[in-house]
């Protein structure tokens, strides 16, 4: 990094080993993508033997540096919010999950059955750095206005590429919320977030159409009807129906 494209020999004097020490770790870094090697400048005309080689490091080696991209990315967004508004700062962030997922989101909705679709969108978060995995969820799942249990699915992103700057700028996770549900075609909720400190973005995609919490009402209403007095307020019948946007979930 300090001294630029090196060959073995300079390397070894610098760090006071063997050349054919060095050339093993040089070796290592190559086959890990962080080095490469190419044919050192010829100064003048080329004398007997080999031509010297240089090592040189990639754009992966040099990340082992540390970058400053999420610092760039605040302030980037922090100065789209003062001159241009927060609207603007939504709107970036509806194009940059739109772009993110591209032609693959017509794949998502291209699949069959709902789970399916969930499965497919995994592999495409996969695929983007995202290391998301599926998991089907049993007597955890969300209730029913009946009581029974809903059958349901969690979409786990065990990395978030983003997500110190997601942590001053939640629009980015809001956006990506909205995406997944409009690609799979039903509601989802957003359980966790890595950017507000939890180990993974968890969210809920239910399987099945929740049923609707007016049927309580509307039974209750009808036996109210008849004389009897236990008419269910509407709040009661949300608790008992277990709307899907109760985020105590």
């Amino acid at each position: 990094m300090e001294h630029g494209p090196s060959t073995a020999a300079a390397v070894a004097a610098e760090l006071e080993l063997t050349g054919p020490a060095v050339r093993r770790h040089l070796d290592a870094l190559i086959e890990a993508g962080e080095a490469e090697l190419r044919d050192a400048p010829r100064l003048g005309p080329r004398g007997r033997g080999r031509p010297a080689r240089h090592y040189l490091l990639t754009d992966a080696g040099r990340a082992r540096f540390g970058h400053g991209y999420d610092d760039l990315a605040v302030s980037a967004l922090r100065y789209l919010a003062a001159h241009a508004g927060e609207k603007a700062v939504d709107g970036f962030a509806a194009q940059r999950i739109t772009d993110l997922l591209g032609p693959a989101a017509a794949q998502v909705r291209a699949a069959g059955a709902p789970q399916e679709r969930v499965a497919v969108l995994a592999g495409v978060l996969a695929a983007r750095g995202y290391a998301a995995q599926i998991r089907e969820v049993g007597t955890g799942g969300h209730r029913g206005a009946q009581g029974s249990i809903q059958r349901s699915i969690q979409l786990c992103q065990h990395h978030c590429p983003i997500a110190h700057v997601a942590a001053e700028f939640p629009q980015l996770c809001e956006a990506e919320t909205r995406a997944f549900a409009e690609v799979l075609g039903t509601h989802v909720q957003r359980l966790a977030t890595i950017a507000r400190g939890d180990t993974a973005c968890t969210t809920h995609v239910p399987l099945e159409a929740p049923e609707r919490p007016e049927r309580n009402s509307d039974r209750s209403a009808s036996r109210g009807a008849v004389g009897s007095p236990t008419t269910t307020p509407p709040a009661a019948a949300g608790r008992e129906g277990g709307s899907p946007h109760d985020d105590r979930s």
